[in-house]
């Protein structure tokens, strides 16, 4: 069984601003207002989630390799 990481660093391909966030467990985020420039973040093609494409950390659905809110 694999341990999940639930804290993610979330940075602003604008400013570079990072914060750590809670990742939900239970739905995908697809967007996240950075708190430094305001800038909507949306995930990038290919990804499922604004962590995936900018969190140091996947989010947990990846980490668990089932498929992205699936």
């Amino acid at each position: 069984m694999t341990t999940v990481t639930l804290n993610s660093v979330l940075t602003c391909p604008y400013c570079g601003f990072a914060k750590q966030e809670t990742m939900p467990t239970d739905a995908c985020q697809f967007y996240y207002e950075c708190e430094n420039c305001k800038k909507v973040l949306r995930p990038k093609a290919g990804d499922c989630c604004v962590y995936c494409s900018y969190g140091s950390v996947k989010c947990p659905p990846i980490q668990e390799q089932r498929g992205c809110c699936g």
